[in-house]
């Protein structure tokens, strides 16, 4: 009597162990590893295998670290573990023999496995089998070992669920119905399918529209810029004045020499009266003093011109004064622009990697840098045809648009970005119009 209490008190002992052990583990591959390996200290057995229902693989052999997934044996138990699952008989926990199987199954049966199993289904409270543990050994299985791995795959079941809770949600994605994938990959093909208005974004500037270009009447070097940057000038407004030491010395030995000539002239006049020789001369000075006049004319045209005055009322626009006093300029180099700061327009440097098929007259929509919430609206007037290198060293195409009404907080110089809008086309193209142009471009197609 003695003999079988301590029996059942060291079996109850060895369950406890075997709960905690199971209770300690932090991994579902943890307890599958025990699963297979620490049951030898329940019932005794020669192989155990536990297959997992969520992936539908063999997660653990015992003897193993790691199972090949690719080995004959573990290829054909997932086969066993599959076409059990399938039966009514696979549900229960219960012996099993290669008696119980068909007859192909039941000679391969006896290539791989000892001849008498057992079935451990472990399953959730409410009945959803998450593993199978199937124990192998020559001895036939008695009641006692039922009851007792009926005990312990509760435990199994408990720990089980405990450690794969975060991926019951992918399980159950995976084994909804195939109808219902196809419906969601059906959606997904008729959003694709759905028209959208091809749109971009792109740098833009707010510039003068018809600016007058004051540009250097002469070489020479700029003296003095009598205005400041954005400075709001009217007609005639002295803008820049050129150095004119050098025109001031050659217009003092112009004038003497015109004063020379009209005098030589005078003289000669005189003379003719008299002298035939004088009279002939009449013709030659006469032509060298309309020479020394015509050069006097045109050194006081450039010292005039040297003084550069506004033509219009508007805004003089140029970056800093201090770039261009002292400078060195050539003739017809651009100094600065007079614009009317109301009549702008907007230019747009469209990448060339983002370019769409635009049309006159697409629509825009500008976003100031300094207001981006209120978009002001814009038309494409005209596109350039050849795409050039930024100042960003971006190659891009330059856009032209004008505003569709006046806007105060559009000011010359200002910038911000523009979208830019185009045909319609389907969502697939829109998304992956840059993929595929880089794919055409790799593929060399």
């Amino acid at each position: 009597m003695n003999q079988v209490r301590d029996r059942q008190l060291l079996a109850l002992t060895a369950f406890l162990q075997l709960e905690k052990r199971v209770r300690a583990c932090t991994t579902a591959e943890e307890l599958a590893f025990l699963m297979v390996n620490d049951t030898h200290m329940m019932v005794t057995y020669r192989q155990a295998a536990f297959w997992r229902t969520d992936k539908g693989t063999i997660q653990a052999l015992s003897g193993l670290v790691m199972p090949d997934k690719d080995a004959p044996f573990t290829v054909w138990l997932q086969g066993l573990f599959k076409k059990r699952l399938e039966t009514a008989e696979g549900q229960a926990l219960a012996p099993l023999s290669a008696a119980l199987l068909p007859a192909q199954e039941a000679e391969s049966w006896a290539h791989h496995l000892p001849a008498n199993a057992f079935w451990v289904p472990l399953k959730r409270p409410g009945g959803e089998i998450v593993g199978v543990l199937l124990l192998a050994r020559e001895e036939a299985w008695g009641e006692p070992e039922r009851q007792m791995l009926e005990q312990l795959s509760d435990a199994y079941a408990h720990g089980w669920a405990a450690l794969t809770a975060g991926t019951s949600r992918r399980t159950k994605w995976l084994q909804r119905p195939r109808r219902l994938a196809m419906g969601v990959a059906a959606a997904a093909l008729l959003v694709m399918l759905l028209p959208v208005r091809q749109s971009v974004l792109a740098p833009a500037e707010v510039v003068a529209r018809d600016p007058v270009i004051i540009r250097a009447p002469m070489q020479g070097v700029v003296e003095t810029i009598h205005v400041q940057p954005n400075a709001t000038v009217s007609q005639g407004t002295l803008l820049a004045s050129m150095d004119g030491r050098e025109l001031t010395s050659r217009l003092d030995i112009a004038r003497q020499q015109r004063a020379v000539a009209e005098a030589e002239l005078r003289q000669a006049q005189q003379q003719a009266v008299f002298d035939d020789k004088s009279r002939a001369q009449l013709a030659i000075l006469q032509g060298r003093r309309e020479q020394h006049m015509a050069e006097v004319a045109y050194i006081e045209g450039l010292l005039e011109r040297s003084r550069m005055t506004a033509p219009r009322d508007g805004i003089a626009i140029f970056d800093d004064v201090g770039d261009w006093e002292g400078r060195p300029v050539s003739l017809g180099e651009r100094i600065m622009l007079v614009a009317d700061p109301k009549d702008a327009e907007l230019e747009v440097q469209l990448p060339v990697a983002d370019a769409i098929n635009l049309e006159p007259g697409a629509e825009m929509e500008f976003y100031l840098n300094i207001d981006p919430s209120s978009p002001v609206a814009a038309s494409l007037v005209r596109a350039g045809y050849r795409a050039s290198t930024t100042p960003d060293n971006i190659t891009a195409y330059r856009l032209l648009a004008r505003f569709g009404q006046a806007d105060d907080r559009l000011r010359v110089g200002l910038k911000g970005t523009a979208k830019i809008y185009g045909d319609r086309t389907i969502l697939f193209i829109y998304l992956m119009r840059r993929p595929l142009a880089a794919m055409r471009i790799w593929l060399n197609f």
